[in-house]
């Protein structure tokens, strides 16, 4: 864990100039989340997307918040990062204060904003020996974020889970392995009842193959989902987004490829609808297809400190520019 938090220092000193005051507004005016966006652009370049690795964005019911998942170039070390908005001006990204020393990631915000949900490698139920992912959540309380608790083992396996996403009834969507799954890896629903979640149960085959199936954010009413898949015979290359639209009689719709408008040739994958603003975020490794000859030692460094290096960056594009409704 030493290293891990050598690689967090580095990547806080890289990014946010650490002299600056945790409450040190943002200089730059490059982060508008209340506007629908025109076309698919990378977001909030060189302050979100950087030449690191970002993905997962969560943002607040209020628009006030927005957290992320940020890692070194290797992903070896991962943290939630968080930027508060006040007095009409958004602070400087930080590191939050229930993370920072293990792999935590892919953020869910439910509860009206005030329970956040999260994947982590942390020690679970006492056991000093676990290091696989499992599901976490944290509840604000007077502005503050309490010490994260793991969900009940009807969820949280020895093996890995993944990716939280709640309906407004609470159902849990996530990624995981399973022994009752449809392919190698699915996407699992548990159902929340009497202030429990049930065991667990792999949506049809209508979204879930034989390959694999990841990373799904469920709509408020569980009438859309979007998720990446990775192996199929209509993937563009390294993993792509899909989605499927339920019914009124609850069926779900054969899941469809969200084509090349968002699917690169790279992994396409954490999906995150705003809709209180009409805007769509997922994270993808697209880089440069420039085949320009390299002329000196400058000019590689400089296309490989760049956001587009082909590590994760953040994207965002309107919901209307999307086939899915």
């Amino acid at each position: 864990m030493k290293e891990h938090k050598l690689s967090l220092i580095i990547i806080l000193s890289v990014l946010f100039c650490c002299n600056q005051g945790e409450n040190t507004a943002l200089t730059h005016d490059v982060i508008d989340i209340n506007s629908k966006a025109d076309g698919l652009s990378i977001f909030a370049e060189n302050i979100i997307s950087t030449p690191l690795y970002e993905r997962d964005m969560a943002i607040n019911p209020e628009g006030n918040e927005m957290i992320y998942t940020l890692g070194d170039y290797k992903q070896t070390a991962r943290a939630l990062v968080i930027l508060e908005k006040t007095d009409s001006k958004w602070r400087e990204p930080k590191i939050m204060s229930i993370s920072g020393k293990y792999q935590d990631i892919e953020p869910f915000y439910a509860n009206n904003g005030n329970r956040l949900f999260f994947a982590s490698n942390r020690p679970i139920y006492n056991d000093s020996s676990r290091t696989d992912y499992n599901i976490w959540y944290s509840d604000k309380i007077d502005n503050r974020w309490t010490e994260p608790l793991a969900l009940d083992s009807v969820i949280n396996t020895e093996g890995d889970e993944f990716f939280p996403s709640l309906s407004e009834k609470g159902n849990l969507f996530f990624t995981a392995t399973r022994g009752d799954g449809v392919g190698k890896e699915d996407i699992f629903m548990s159902e929340f009842k009497a202030g429990k979640f049930t065991s667990p149960i792999p949506l049809p085959i209508e979204i879930n193959s034989e390959m694999y199936e990841f990373n799904a954010y469920i709509s408020p009413q569980e009438d859309l989902i979007i998720f990446s898949s990775y192996g199929r015979s209509d993937d563009l290359g390294g993993g792509d987004l899909y989605f499927s639209i339920k019914d009124a009689a609850g069926n779900w719709s054969q899941s469809k490829n969200m084509g090349k408008l968002i699917n690169s040739n790279r992994l396409d994958f954490c999906p995150f609808i705003d809709w209180e603003n009409r805007n769509f975020y997922f994270t993808s490794e697209r880089t440069y297809n420039s085949k320009e000859t390299i002329k000196s030692v400058d000019g590689l460094k400089q296309k490989a400190n760049s956001p587009l290096n082909g590590f994760g960056n953040i994207y965002r594009i309107g919901l209307d520019k999307l086939e899915i409704e």
